[in-house]
C-alpha cells in the first residue's frame, strides 16, 4: 500500500543498475552537470556551508519526521545548513549520473548494498579514521557495522535498522482454530493451509494464508533472504556468486510449496510490499517489518518471528548514509551532521516516529523509547530477532547478483524448478562476474 524507507531502493536498484551503468556517455555527463550542478553542491557565497543531502524516504510521514530533525540541526548550527532533497523514481540513475558528472550531493541516504559500486566509482569516503576518534561509536549497536564494511573499511553510518518478521491477523487465526504461532517451516505451511478459505467452492479462495512477492527486484530478494539464511544457505562464497547450494534450493522450494498447496497468493508484479490485502483480510499473514503502515492501521494484528528451518534467522533492513567526496571543508561539515544522526536525541525521535529500531543503544534504553515499547509490544519481536539477523552482501557487483537471483525467484514462483532456475542464474553470473 505505502512504500518504506527501504522500499524505493529495494524495488528499483537492481533494474536500474542493469539499465544505467557507471559507463555513461559524455552527453549524459554534460546533462548531469547541468541538471544537478545547479542544486547547490557548490558552496554559496557566504560564510555558511550549505550541504545537500539526497534521500528517498517514504512514506511522506517518515520523510516529514526526517526533515523536522534536519531543521533541528540547522537551528543549532549557524555555520552549517543542510538541505534535505527528496529524489524521486528512479533514484539510482540520478545518483550515478551525478557521480560521473562530478555533481554529487554532500550526503547520500541510500542502501548499503550499493557500497561496492560507489566505492569502485570513487564516490564515497571511508569513515574508519573518523569513527575511531568518534566518542559515540561505542553507543552504536556493534553488529550494525559489519553490514557497512567492505575490504576492511567502513563506508557509511547506519541511519536506522530493523528486520523482517511475519505480521498476522489474530482474529483470523482464532476463527481457524489456530492457538499456537508457527515456529518451523512445516508448522508455517500447515497454518497457511488452515487459513486458506474457499467459501463458495470455486477454487478461488476468498482468504489466503500468506502473501508472497512476485517480481525480480530487491523487495523480493529481501523478503526471501530470511528463509535462505534459516536454511543455512548463502549467495556468495569467496566473493563469488554461489546460488546453487542446498540452502538456497531449499528456501526456494519452500516458497514454491506454499504456492502448490494453494495457501499462498502472489502479489501484483513488483508490489510485494503493499499491505492492502492483509488489511482487508484477504490474506492472514504478510512478510514485512515494523516500518509497515500496518503498524498505524486500525486492524487487529500481531507479529511472530520468521519460522526456522535449520536455524532461526532473519535479515536486517538497514538504512545508511554515505559521506560523498567533495572538499575537506565540506566533508568536515557533513561529518558534523552524521554525528548528529547517530546521537541519542536524533535516534530516539526517529525511532519513535517511524517504527525503525534505534541504532543508538542509549536511545533504545531511554525512557521515551521504553514507553513506546509498552504501547507497541510487537516491536520487541524485532528487537529480539536482531541477534539472529543476517545481512545481504555489499560486494561490488551486488546489483547484478541481486537481479539474477531475483529472476530465479520469480521464475520459481511462476512454476520453474528451483534448482533449474538457480542453475541458470549461476550460469549467467559466471559468464560476466570477472568483468564486473
Amino acid at each position: 500500500m505505502k512504500a518504506t524507507l527501504f522500499q524505493p531502493q529495494i524495488q528499483n536498484f537492481s533494474r536500474q543498475s542493469t539499465n544505467y551503468t557507471w559507463r555513461l556517455s559524455l552527453i549524459v555527463i554534460i546533462l548531469s552537470i547541468f541538471l544537478y550542478g545547479c542544486q547547490g553542491t557548490i558552496q554559496k557565497n557566504d560564510k555558511v556551508i550549505h550541504l545537500n543531502l539526497w534521500q528517498s524516504i517514504n512514506p511522506p510521514a517518515n520523510r516529514d519526521i526526517f526533515n523536522k530533525l534536519v531543521n533541528k540541526f540547522n537551528q543549532t548550527h549557524t555555520d552549517i545548513q543542510v538541505e534535505s532533497i527528496f529524489i524521486g523514481q528512479p533514484q539510482l540513475p540520478k545518483i550515478l549520473t551525478a557521480v560521473v558528472g562530478n555533481a554529487s550531493p554532500d550526503i547520500l541516504s541510500f542502501d548499503p548494498q550499493l557500497t561496492g559500486q560507489f566505492m569502485e566509482l570513487g564516490a564515497i569516503r571511508p569513515l574508519d579514521k573518523w569513527l575511531d576518534k568518534f566518542p559515540l561509536k561505542s553507543e552504536i549497536s556493534p553488529n550494525l557495522w559489519e553490514e557497512l564494511k567492505l575490504d576492511g573499511h567502513l563506508w557509511s553510518i547506519p541511519l536506522s535498522t530493523s528486520n523482517i518478521g511475519i505480521f498476522y491477523r489474530p482474529k483470523l487465526f482464532q476463527a481457524a482454530g489456530i492457538t499456537q504461532i508457527p515456529k518451523t517451516w512445516q508448522e508455517l505451511r500447515e497454518v497457511a493451509k488452515k487459513l486458506t478459505i474457499d467459501r463458495n467452492g470455486d477454487n478461488r479462495p476468498e482468504q489466503y494464508g500468506i502473501l508472497l512477492p512476485l517480481g525480480k527486484e530487491e523487495w523480493t530478494v529481501f523478503s526471501w533472504f530470511p528463509f535462505l539464511l534459516s536454511a543455512g544457505g548463502e549467495i556468495v562464497t569467496n566473493n563469488h556468486p554461489n546460488l546453487t547450494n542446498p540452502g538456497a534450493i531449499a528456501a526456494l522450494q519452500f516458497w514454491q510449496d506454499l504456492l502448490k498447496d494453494g495457501s499462498a497468493i502472489l502479489s501484483s508484479l513488483e508490489r510485494g510490499y503493499e499491505e492492502d490485502a492483509f488489511i482487508a483480510g484477504r490474506v492472514a499473514m504478510q512478510i514485512t517489518g515494523p516500518w509497515t503502515s500496518i503498524m498505524k492501521s486500525n486492524v487487529d494484528f500481531n507479529v511472530f518471528p520468521i519460522p526456522a528451518s535449520v536455524k532461526p534467522a532473519t535479515v536486517t533492513g538497514t538504512g545508511n548514509m554515505y559521506l560523498m567526496k567533495s572538499t575537506p571543508e565540506r566533508e568536515q561539515a557533513a561529518l558534523k551532521f552524521l554525528e548528529y544522526v547517530l546521537s541519542e536525541e536524533f535516534q530516539t525521535e526517529w525511532g519513535i516516529g517511524t517504527g525503525f529500531l534505534p541504532v543508538n543503544i542509549k536511545s533504545a534504553q531511554s525512557q521515551a523509547y521504553q514507553e513506546i515499547l509498552q504501547q507497541k509490544p510487537v516491536l520487541k519481536v524485532f528487537i529480539d530477532q536482531m541477534p539472529v539477523s543476517g545481512s545481504r552482501p555489499i560486494i561490488p557487483g551486488y546489483s547484478r547478483l541481486s537481479d539474477s537471483l531475483g529472476r530465479a525467484i520469480e521464475a520459481t514462483m511462476l512454476g520453474a524448478s528451483p534448482e533449474t532456475a538457480l542453475k541458470q542464474a549461476q550460469v549467467n553470473l559466471d559468464s560476466i562476474w570477472d568483468s564486473l
